[in-house]
């Protein structure tokens, strides 16, 4: 009887998933609203009260999606609708010879359904499609169920990394100086991002300079 039981659920589940009729199409200015909230739906259980260093963040998710929903060559953006509605989206940035994927969000009644998969698969196509040589991106050490999808598309987990936020501890080592990154230093940040993760990123670190959020560390033998 359970076996039975089971295997109805199964194929439930495997009908209502042939019945959905997704449909990816890029993604435009008027979409940026909508899938912002599904970023902050998405992270409504990390939250218990207005002072997580989630909120900060979320409160920016607009902000953030707007840049790659407006036309910009640089970043594509595609949006996944169901019977016309908006459910998901994901972004690919363009902007240096690693393409960056991600954010990728799903509106949580639809999650499970294979939408991630498509819309990975959609952005991993355009990879392909553009000659990129590879691809990266961030996932949520949470997330078990979009970890076992990138592993089955093909990802490796490469290193952990910590996102810290706060007011800045204002201390200064003696033989290092902090200052604001320039144009000409591309070449000196290329060398160690090469170094360090056998690629650069130059086109990431032109718009950063360009908006004044990229800085440098100097040694004072260097």
């Amino acid at each position: 009887m359970i076996s039975n039981a089971y295997s109805k659920i199964c194929a439930a589940i495997e009908i209502e998933q042939v019945q959905m009729s997704i449909t990816l199409r890029r993604g435009v200015a008027k979409d940026a609203e909508q899938c912002a909230r599904f970023a902050t739906m998405r992270s409504k259980p990390l939250r218990n009260s207005t002072t997580s260093p989630l909120t900060s963040l979320l409160q920016k998710l607009p902000s953030m999606y707007y840049p790659a929903y407006s036309n910009t060559p640089t970043i594509y953006g595609v949006v996944a609708e169901l019977d016309g509605r908006i459910v998901g989206s994901n972004f690919i940035d363009e902007r240096s010879i690693i393409a960056g994927i991600g954010p990728i969000t799903v509106e949580p009644e639809v999650q499970n359904r294979s939408v991630g998969r498509e819309l990975m698969q959609h952005v991993m196509a355009r990879a392909a499609q553009q000659r990129f040589p590879g691809y990266r991106l961030v996932q949520a050490a949470y997330h078990n169920r979009s970890l076992s999808l990138y592993a089955k598309l093909g990802f490796v987990a490469r290193e952990p990394l910590s996102a810290m936020q706060g007011p800045r501890l204002a201390v200064q080592i003696p033989g290092y100086s902090v200052r604001p990154a320039t144009t000409s230093d591309l070449g000196a940040c290329n060398q160690v991002c090469m170094k360090v993760h056998g690629h650069d990123r130059e086109g990431e670190l032109i718009d950063s300079i360009k908006q004044g959020t990229a800085t440098v560390v100097e040694h004072g033998d260097a």
